[in-house]
């Protein structure tokens, strides 16, 4: 990645710092063939701090330290000795006022314009989350991630194309999607896009929602949050009704009509999609509650290379058995999942969940 880019930028001949990585690809050739240890560390360096100089231009808001810490994995310290080799290196770099205590720094637009390239490798994962989402009956964001792979291709020099394509099309070739069973009900996209819109505004938006029970239409106030994607698609809203007067899910195919309104609403700053989506095992909203699961000896191989839940906690045992403690909501959902282990695995608690599983600890074949 960095050798495509420095390349475009060694050419304009402009920057010391370019011109000093464009050694790079030399230093590379002569650690790949003598195997110096100094040169992996300089060419890693060199990396991340092109990859620094691009998060600092697109992060509208700027940087802080913290930031850096995060999106590198790396400590305070070297956190600061990155941003001091950027301010170094690019001298248009500018502390953002932001009004905070916390300082941030970020670089002004078209900086690094010339620095810019795309790999095959980066063109071929935006392709497969494309599919990925249609394959999950997403169209609507599929066909967003395929006019922006259009754009970015449209961006590429004639002969940088020319390399790129033979490469794309080899990966694209290479990679495949499992067929997934679930539900594909049809979704009308332009309620989506309105719904976005509506997210957007922060404004009102009255539903006309089809019961799935009872089948029957019913007109709903809601003040729209987001949207949680899993076997099914739904709008997370604050449902604005004297019953109700709570964060709702409502089945995206289930709306049948939606107007929006010319009224505002306040978003409740307490509220996380992420903190919310977490509560549950899967899609379904209830009080979370402590579950113990444990694995056989025979699974629990498998079973450790599972992420079941955020707030999973794993502990072998000595027999070879893993215990796995979770706290979530959704017990039909746990259910369902502990269904594909069978026989070899064992609820501890709650008794209410033992129960509903114990009947169905079957014998299968393979391991999920």
């Amino acid at each position: 990645m960095v050798t495509s880019i420095l390349a475009i930028g060694v050419k304009s001949g402009h920057h010391p710092f370019l011109l000093r990585l464009s050694n790079l690809s030399i230093q590379e050739r002569m650690r790949d063939h003598f195997g110096h240890g100094g040169f992996v560390v300089r060419y890693e360096k060199a990396d991340n701090l092109v990859q620094l100089a691009l998060e600092l231009q697109a992060a509208r808001g700027g940087l802080s330290l913290a930031d850096i810490e995060h999106k590198f994995g790396v400590g305070r310290r070297t956190a600061m000795r990155m941003r001091d080799a950027a301010i170094r290196n690019f001298p248009q770099m500018e502390e953002v006022d932001t009004g905070e205590r916390i300082k941030r720094w970020r670089l002004p637009t078209g900086t690094l314009d010339r620095l810019v390239a795309f790999t095959a490798e980066e063109l071929a994962a935006l392709e497969s989350a494309t599919r990925l989402f249609e394959r999950d009956n997403r169209e609507d964001e599929a066909a967003e991630l395929a006019t922006l792979g259009a754009k970015l291709r449209a961006l590429l020099k004639p002969d940088v194309a020319r390399r790129v394509e033979p490469d794309l099309e080899a990966l694209l070739e290479a990679e495949g999607l499992a067929m997934r069973p679930g539900p594909r009900p049809r979704i009308d996209i332009s309620v989506v896009e309105e719904l976005r819109q509506a997210i957007m505004a922060c404004t009102k938006v009255k539903l006309r929602y089809r019961n799935r029970k009872t089948k029957q239409v019913n007109e709903r106030l809601v003040h729209p949050y987001g949207f949680l994607h899993g076997h099914r698609n739904y709008l997370v809203a604050w449902h604005e009704n004297p019953k109700a007067n709570a964060v709702t899910l409502f089945a995206l195919p289930h709306i049948e009509g939606i107007e929006l309104t010319a009224e505002p609403f306040q978003r409740d700053p307490e509220f996380s999609l992420e903190a919310f989506a977490t509560r549950s095992f899967g899609l379904f909203q209830s009080e979370p509650f402590k579950t113990v699961w444990r694995f056989s000896p025979e699974a629990a191989d498998d079973a450790e290379e599972f992420i079941f839940h955020p707030t999973q906690q794993v502990e072998r045992q000595s027999d070879g058995s893993l215990l796995v403690t979770i706290m979530a909501a959704s017990d039909l959902e746990m259910a369902w999942h502990l269904y594909t282990w069978g026989d070899k695995v064992e609820v501890l608690e709650p008794r209410e969940l033992a129960e509903m599983v114990h009947g169905q600890r079957v014998e299968w074949a393979a391991l999920p």
